[in-house]
């Protein structure tokens, strides 16, 4: 399975690489817009952007990434959630 991490395409770092400055929730990164580039890329900065693995895969709309970003922090929250429980379990059982 593939995860698409919303990101901002915030500037045009190396047009003829393709290459963007992206904000990942707080987070600057450097993609390529290979799979996702215009004739003009100026035209890309302040778009959103599924970015997976260094690569901006295809553009989402701002609603889109905000639902995105919360089912991220919330799969999150659950992950910690369910780790503590496994500590809890651990240490009842007398394992930890």
């Amino acid at each position: 399975m593939c995860l698409g991490i919303p990101g901002r395409i915030t500037e045009i770092t190396d047009p003829a690489r393709l290459m963007a400055m992206v904000d990942i929730s707080g987070v600057r990164r450097e993609v390529s817009l290979a799979c996702i580039a215009k004739p003009d890329l100026q035209e890309l900065i302040g778009e959103w952007a599924l970015i997976h693995v260094g690569f901006a895969m295809s553009l989402i709309d701002a609603e889109e990434a905000a639902k995105t970003l919360e089912a991220l922090r919330s799969l999150g929250e659950a992950q910690e959630t369910l780790e503590s429980m496994a500590e809890t379990q651990i240490a009842l059982e007398g394992r930890g």
